[in-house]
Order: C-alpha cells, then sequence, then structure tokens
C-alpha cells in the first residue's frame, strides 16, 4: 500500500519537465523493471541548484521518488544533492512497498548521474564517478544502467 505522500507526489509531481538552460542531465534505467528517469540540474556560479525537473517513464512510485527527489535537492549545493540517498527518498515519502524500493534507487541514482554531467561539461574530476562501484558513475549496484 502506497502512503498519501506517494500519492501526493504521483498525482501532484513536483518539478515535472526538462529545464531550460540545465547544465547538467542524467538518464538512468532498470531493465527488470522498465522504469527510466531523466533529471534536469540548472546549476549556478554558486554551485547551487537553482532548478531543476525530471522526466521518468514508469509506475506510480517511480514518479513518486522522482518528484521527491527533486524537492529534497533543489534550492540546495551540489555537494548537499551528492548526499541525497535513497533512503532519505523513501523516508521523505513516509515509506515504499519492499517492491517498489528500486525506484528510490534509480531517483538517486538519476541525479548523481547529472551531477556527473555537470561536472563532465564543466571539465573538471566528477565527486560521482570517485565514488567506488561498479558503474562507470561511480553510483550503481549493477543492476542499472546509465545512457549518455
Amino acid at each position: 500500500m502506497y502512503t498519501q505522500k506517494v500519492m501526493d507526489h504521483f498525482s501532484n509531481p513536483r518539478n515535472m519537465g526538462e529545464v531550460e538552460g540545465a547544465n547538467g542531465v542524467g538518464m538512468v534505467g532498470n531493465a527488470k523493471c522498465g522504469d527510466i528517469m531523466q533529471m534536469f540540474l540548472k546549476v549556478n556560479d554558486d554551485g547551487i541548484i537553482e532548478d531543476v525537473g525530471f522526466k521518468t517513464f514508469g509506475c506510480g512510485a517511480a514518479i513518486a521518488t522522482s518528484s521527491m527527489a527533486t524537492e529534497l535537492i533543489k534550492g540546495k549545493s551540489i555537494d548537499e544533492a551528492l548526499a541525497l540517498t535513497n533512503s532519505a527518498v523513501v523516508e521523505a515519502l513516509e515509506g515504499l512497498p519492499p517492491a517498489k524500493l528500486h525506484c528510490s534507487v534509480l531517483a538517486e541514482e538519476a541525479v548523481h548521474a547529472a551531477i556527473d554531467d555537470y561536472y563532465k561539461k564543466k571539465g573538471e574530476p566528477s565527486p560521482v564517478q570517485m565514488k567506488s562501484g561498479s558503474c562507470k558513475h561511480g553510483c550503481c549496484s549493477g543492476e542499472h544502467h546509465h545512457e549518455e
């Protein structure tokens, strides 16, 4: 069963759509369930995420976790956004069914992929790539893939 907060973010998603002038864009997908998330960041010169948006193809939980992830990082620094965890997304949504926890992981990874793209476009080393992990972005458990 979904919480009221999950239903609210599914029915009334926040920050949905592309962001004009985005300087960080990341896309991740989960082959097991078919969910695809694309995250757009507009980071100002001070390293603050002044705008964020998402496009998600997937279930209600995928849409809700995308929406909540954008709410949690909007107005925050890149470092604060990089610290976003799937657990924080789940907690902010007041829970997810166990079978839908992978959606929160995907939301975390979409944020990290957009941050990685931001650093790539700046020509700077990405803190995402410096994390240990099995994918080139350093944020995956091996189940997900990133599309450039």
